[in-house]
């Protein structure tokens, strides 16, 4: 299995207009971060989490020809806004895309894209098979078998993922034990750093090395990081041997 980190960053924390802040102006390419996204690519499937407002971007940089699945985390913007950049794989590959998604995320999903689920759809709109997600039952994706459980994003259910011994979370806050249970023994995770000061609904950094430390992954990887975590440079000299700041392109086998 080989994962691509199409985006490791989020909208919170980042300037909208011209920036002077030393993350800005930085010439490494690390700290270029996109919104937060990851592609997965097994033996038999192409899957990716999330398709934030950058997916069109990502999906070509990255050169991905193919895609059969969309897993959707949760239904913040930043999470879903690239649905409909899908189309190019309909029309070239002639195949629908199955979508996962839990039932108050395919809620969102009917707003914000009404027109993919109109009794009479348009010409060209996206095509696709949505699929519910409950956390805590596990489901297939050709021969992958996927582990969904909740994380809380402050009051927010978030589904957190598990492929094998590769773990996925992003805009946590607190997990339960009974999630924790799910996240147990996996060799490689990803969960999410926002900045170093205390958040309402994200884990600082300081939470998220407890809490790899607490998983005792191989490695993990900290994403969803916004501007004020700091130089990428800077912040890695700072983390634990087997804890490393992901970036944008970042690729790891599995």
């Amino acid at each position: 299995m080989k994962v691509t980190f199409l985006g490791t960053g989020t909208s919170q924390g980042v300037p909208v207009i011209a920036c002077n802040c030393k993350v800005c102006q930085s010439t490494d390419q690390r700290d270029k971060r996109l919104r937060t996204s990851i592609l997965i690519q097994t033996d038999d499937k192409t899957i990716v989490v999330d398709s934030g407002p950058d997916f069109r971007y990502q999906l070509l940089r990255e050169n991905v020809k193919d895609l059969d699945a969309v897993l959707f985390t949760h239904e913040h913007k930043d999470h879903i806004a690239g649905l409909d950049d899908i189309r190019p794989f309909n029309y070239l590959l002639h195949k629908v895309i199955d979508v996962y998604a839990t039932e108050r995320v395919q809620t969102a999903l009917k707003r914000e894209f009404y027109y993919i689920f109109a009794e009479h759809k348009y010409h060209g709109v996206p095509q696709i098979n949505l699929h519910t997600v409950t956390n805590g039952e596990d489901f297939l994706i050709g021969r992958n078998k996927i582990i969904p459980f909740e994380v809380m994003h402050h009051l927010l259910s978030i589904t957190g993922y598990r492929i094998g011994d590769f773990t996925y979370i992003t805009d946590a806050k607190t997990i339960s034990e009974a999630s924790f249970e799910q996240i147990k023994g996996t060799k490689i995770l990803v969960i999410n750093a926002l900045q170093r000061e205390s958040h309402i609904s994200h884990f600082t950094l300081t939470e998220a090395i407890e809490f790899a430390q607490k998983v005792g992954a191989e490695i993990t990887y900290l994403t969803h990081i916004s501007h004020n975590l700091g130089l990428h440079e800077e912040v890695e000299k700072e983390l634990p041997l087997n804890i490393r700041l992901a970036y944008d392109g970042l690729k790891i086998e599995l």
